[in-house]
């Protein structure tokens, strides 16, 4: 069904003239004057295509239609053609002002009256079919989107699983560690939210938190294969044997290499990051690489201050478990390695809840 042409004239021979020039190509209303012009509006605004509007007309003008539905907002919808018999610059400005998209001169040329209502018509109709168009890529840009952040909500839970099934299988081989991978994933988390809030210069997001929280998992997976005889050994190792086992970082790292592609790109860097340098230490005396400083990226740095705080504070068949107070200080004094001042320093405003953790996850290994 086509659209309605409003034409809105006090003259009835302006109007009929109008309506023969414009027969067949849309149906045709008429009003006499502003107020019966703003009546059609109202009950047939969805079904008009386009309005011609004389400007001087009795009771209420040109101007003030235009300022009406310029209000209510039918002008986005539908464009006015302004009839006038007027050369007048401040004219035209001012119409254009109130929202009016051209104008129909007195004397009508039937051909330039016709072009230029099919020209707007058109024009207008185009514009519609986009703003739809628009609209329902938008939606389907939406659905994607949350299609995608589900996706990658469940690949971060795979990632996840995947790291903690392969933490799982490193305390099956060392009795020692039992909780310890939890225990350290925990700690790493205390630290590296304390880290972003206080350095921002580390560029630390939430996100990238929950990265190396999981990473955490892969710090001791090259102790999968490190020898039962020194793996297990309830006593100090020998310097041969500490040798040994200082080669699971980099044996961790083959492990690691070998399935490359199970997780994506920011959990394998990670993870390699830490199993590699977890053991490195500021002041460049770690091993495997002897990094110095800030040379040791960050998520290493990270958990390596957990790593450690984990064994001071953990019973191990070797050596009972030092006090909270004794395994703060130890890390404070450096007598486990020299660690950033920057993370030492979120170490000594994130203490209460790293204590806290301990008493917590000791109270439930005894609940």
């Amino acid at each position: 069904m086509h659209r309605k042409i409003l034409i809105v004239d006090d003259s009835d021979i302006n109007r009929g003239i109008l309506k023969e020039i414009l027969k067949g190509a849309h149906p045709v209303m008429e009003a006499s004057d502003g107020r019966e012009a703003l009546e059609c509006l109202e009950k047939f605004h969805d079904d008009i295509a386009v309005v011609l509007l004389d400007l001087i007309m009795p009771e209420m003008d040109g101007f003030a239609v235009l300022e009406v539905m310029k209000k209510k907002g039918w002008m986005e919808k539908i464009p006015v053609l302004v009839i006038t018999g007027e050369d007048s610059v401040e004219i035209e400005r001012k119409s254009f002002e109130y929202g009016a998209s051209d104008f129909v001169r007195k004397p009508f040329d039937n051909i330039l009256v016709k072009r230029r209502v099919n020209n707007i018509t058109d024009l207008y109709m185009y514009k519609d079919r986009l703003e739809v168009k628009v609209e329902e890529q938008t939606k389907t840009l939406q659905e994607q989107n949350e299609l995608l952040k589900v996706q990658a909500d469940r690949l971060k839970e795979n990632n996840a699983r995947i790291l903690d099934a392969l933490g799982t299988i490193v305390e099956s081989r060392n009795l020692e560690s039992g909780e310890h991978i939890k225990r350290v994933k925990d700690f790493t988390r205390i630290l590296a939210e304390e880290l972003m809030k206080d350095y921002p210069e580390y560029e630390l997001t939430p996100d990238k938190v929950e990265v190396i929280v999981s990473a955490s998992s892969m710090h001791d997976i090259g102790k999968i294969a490190i020898p039962d005889n020194i793996l297990l050994k309830p006593a100090r190792l020998t310097q041969e044997e500490f040798e040994c086992m200082k080669t699971h970082t980099t044996r961790g790292c083959d492990i690691l290499k070998s399935i490359k592609g199970a997780w994506d790109d920011k959990y394998g860097e990670a993870c390699y990051e830490i199993c590699r340098y977890h053991h490195e230490r500021y002041d460049g005396r770690g091993y495997p690489d002897g990094l110095v400083g800030e040379e040791i990226p960050i998520a290493a740095q990270i958990v390596s201050v957990a790593d450690v705080y984990d064994a001071l504070v953990s019973e191990r068949v070797y050596k009972s478990a030092y006090s909270k107070d004794e395994a703060f200080h130890m890390i404070m004094r450096g007598e486990c390695g020299t660690f950033s001042p920057k993370l030492l320093n979120c170490f000594k405003n994130a203490r209460q809840q790293m204590e806290d953790m301990v008493t917590e996850q000791k109270e439930g290994a005894h609940a």
